[in-house]
């Protein structure tokens, strides 16, 4: 089941759940004092999966004696400075998070999908004689 489109589309529903974490912690804090909100950047955590942090290419490793790849480890999460919504300091728009949550759920089940379709053809493979 080590196969790179399946390792990728599962970093993607790590992504996912990690941007459903904090956007959740958002809407939780709509109206605290001075909150700034966050959120998730998919292109950075989709290029560490990919292994091209920093334009570098990514290592095989054939064997357990190899060194890994040491270096950056980044949660993706990036936090909205510069803006303030309302006279307490908070950037929050409920609006705005339930659009993100909405179009989150929609990459989760796409990606789930294919996910699916993956194993459904592994299936397929493994079944035929």
């Amino acid at each position: 089941m080590n196969t790179p489109v399946i390792n990728i589309l599962e970093k993607s529903l790590d992504a996912s759940s990690l941007r459903y974490k904090v956007l959740a912690n958002n809407v939780a804090n709509v109206d605290t004092p001075d909150f700034k909100r966050s959120d998730v950047d998919f292109d950075l955590l989709l290029g560490e999966a990919m292994g091209q942090t920093g334009g570098e290419l990514p290592l095989k490793v054939t064997s357990e004696r190899h060194l890994q790849k040491t270096g950056f480890d980044s949660s993706g999460v990036v936090q909205a400075q510069g803006t303030t919504y309302r006279n307490d300091g908070n950037n929050v728009d409920i609006d705005k998070e339930m659009v993100n949550v909405a179009e989150n759920g929609i990459y989760y089940n796409s990606v789930t999908r294919a996910i699916s379709a993956q194993l459904s053809h592994l299936r397929t493979v493994i079944t035929q004689k």
